[in-house]
């Protein structure tokens, strides 16, 4: 089954767009400075944290270049009977599609260089939700697209799992009427629960 559309996204207002941009450039560039050994902690925390909930369909990330590389977590889950899937980016103002991965499925280009799953589109009820930027309500920071912001308002039941290192903290992530929380946040170093 695959997610129903949401309405148009709309955009910030301006003086919040202008504080995520600049937090997000300063939350970017600790992740690219960030000592990369932490990576595979914060991946078993992932996996750990996932395989405990009673999701079955579970939707991860195939990360860019300067992200926690998060297959390890796909490969884990897969290899424990759970079914994996991977974001499509859709043209702006849709929703991700979530298409069914496997360790031996064809992976086709997508959007912004990512790759895609040349599987069938499923709903997930767990979403793994990259972080660039977070705070301790709950609320996260992404790349500026909206892409989760619509993705998680047509899953209003699904549990949402962010994930970023702590040092991509920060004290006050400013929201627009738009922004969704999450259930939890994951670190390398705690647990985050928010529902």
């Amino acid at each position: 089954m695959v997610a129903p559309h949401s309405p148009p996204f709309q955009s910030d207002p301006p003086a919040i767009a202008a504080a995520k941009k600049q937090i997000r450039a300063d939350c970017l560039a600790r992740l690219k400075a960030r000592d990369t050994a932490v990576d595979a902690v914060l991946c078993q925390r992932l996996t750990d944290a996932l395989l405990l909930t009673p999701a079955t369909v579970i939707a991860c990330v195939w990360p860019f270049p300067h992200e926690v590389d998060v297959r390890p977590v796909c490969h884990a889950l897969a290899a424990a009977g759970r079914t994996v899937v991977l974001p499509e980016t859709p043209p702006k103002g849709q929703p991700l599609l979530f298409r069914q991965w496997h360790p031996s499925c064809i992976m086709q280009p997508g959007r912004f260089g990512t790759e895609v799953p040349d599987g069938p589109a499923l709903t997930p009820d767990a979403v793994l939700v990259p972080l660039v930027g977070f705070d301790r309500a709950g609320n996260r920071l992404g790349y500026g697209g909206g892409y989760y912001d619509r993705t998680l308002a047509t899953l209003p039941h699904a549990l949402t799992l962010g994930y970023a290192l702590a040092v991509q903290e920060v004290d006050h992530i400013p929201t627009g009427p738009y922004d969704h929380p999450l259930s939890r946040i994951l670190t390398e170093k705690e647990s985050l629960h928010f529902d």
